[in-house]
């Protein structure tokens, strides 16, 4: 929904519910967009452009059918590197996001300077955590190969600044769309980071120390697969007590 050149001080709480309900078919988009309204109409009532905020109290939309994130399978990753070859921004992006672990937005934002002992040192810009994150081989092959015409590591077209979200998203997306992946966008590779470090054994604190996230964030983006292996580990252990008997 764009205000474009409507008037925020004219705005009622029947023009709020028209742009969400007009959204239904995209919950979560509808659903964001009323929290950023929210926060732009407050900030109008703090200028003096209104005395109220129509968005204050309309509640967001409900769905059944949302479908949580999950990581990428391991078929659609090797179709993912299989279409776009070393040398290429998807693919540096790509090993960027799924080897470190690290949020889109800070995975543009990496710098060659980053790279130090072997690592990407980084500070997370949601968090301002700074993380030194060891370099898989595969993140290095792609590395190796990888254009250096800026200080940013993924670039622009022209190779003048940092790739925008804006551009990596949207050839991300062109790709998902040739190989069949657009259950899976490019924040699920955080996922396949994490899911990866629990299926290597890894204890929460160690998957910790490669994303950054909070304990709790760490159970919500292994959960799935977190069931898988112990549900495994029970039949195992079930099927060898009955053995034993």
């Amino acid at each position: 929904s764009i205000m474009g050149d409507a008037n925020p001080a004219a705005m009622k709480r029947k023009d709020v519910i028209r742009m969400r309900d007009s959204n239904a078919h995209k919950v979560y988009f509808a659903n964001y967009s009323l929290r950023v309204l929210r926060v732009l109409m407050e900030h109008c009532v703090d200028l003096g452009w209104r005395e109220t905020n129509p968005a204050r109290g309309v509640s967001e939309l409900k769905s059944e059918t949302v479908k949580q994130r999950e990581p990428w399978p391991r078929e659609l990753l090797d179709a993912f590197r299989e279409t776009c070859p070393l040398g290429t921004r998807e693919r540096l992006v790509m090993e960027l996001c799924v080897c470190t672990g690290q949020r889109i937005g800070d995975v543009l934002e990496m710098r060659w300077s980053d790279i130090q002992e072997g690592a990407i040192v980084l500070q997370q810009n949601k968090t301002k955590k700074v993380l030194w994150v060891p370099i898989l081989p595969e993140l290095q092959a792609a590395l190796d190969v990888a254009k250096r015409n800026s200080v940013f590591i993924v670039t622009n077209e022209r190779g003048t600044n940092s790739w925008s979200y804006r551009g990596a998203s949207h050839a991300v997306r062109e790709v998902r769309k040739k190989i069949g992946a657009l259950d899976y966008d490019i924040h699920s590779w955080r996922y396949n980071a994490a899911c990866e470090l629990l299926e290597a054994g890894c204890e929460d604190d160690l998957i910790a120390a490669v994303t950054g996230q909070s304990p709790a964030m760490v159970l919500h983006y292994t959960k799935k697969v977190r069931q898988h292996l112990r549900a495994i580990q029970a039949q195992r252990m079930r099927t060898e007590q009955k053995q034993n008997v």
